[in-house]
């Protein structure tokens, strides 16, 4: 589906649904950030009262971890997104050919 880390085909080599017209714009990485944002928070506050770790110590593994996470997350979710439209027929992807 991905030309590249983030550049969705223009045409499914498989099936040639086109794919171009697909508007996924800031969903995905609104949805990496709610998604980080959530998993992390926990994580920090626990981290933090039960370790009480150096601040650059932890700020320096949280930082890893948030980067690494975001570009887990991010291409799967902007595959989810173009999935969502598709499947519901928006952005034409519902035109007869």
């Amino acid at each position: 589906m991905f030309q590249g880390y983030l550049k969705v085909v223009d045409r499914c080599p498989v099936c040639r649904e086109e794919l171009h017209h697909h508007r996924a714009d800031d969903g995905p990485a609104y949805l990496t950030i709610l998604i980080v944002g959530h998993l992390l928070a926990p994580l920090i506050h626990v981290g933090f009262t039960r370790f009480r770790p150096e601040p650059l110590v932890m700020a320096t593994v949280f930082t890893v971890l948030a980067v690494a996470m975001s570009l887990y997350l991010l291409p799967r979710l902007k595959g989810l997104v173009v999935g969502i439209q598709w499947s519901r027929r928006m952005h034409g992807f519902g035109k007869a050919h």
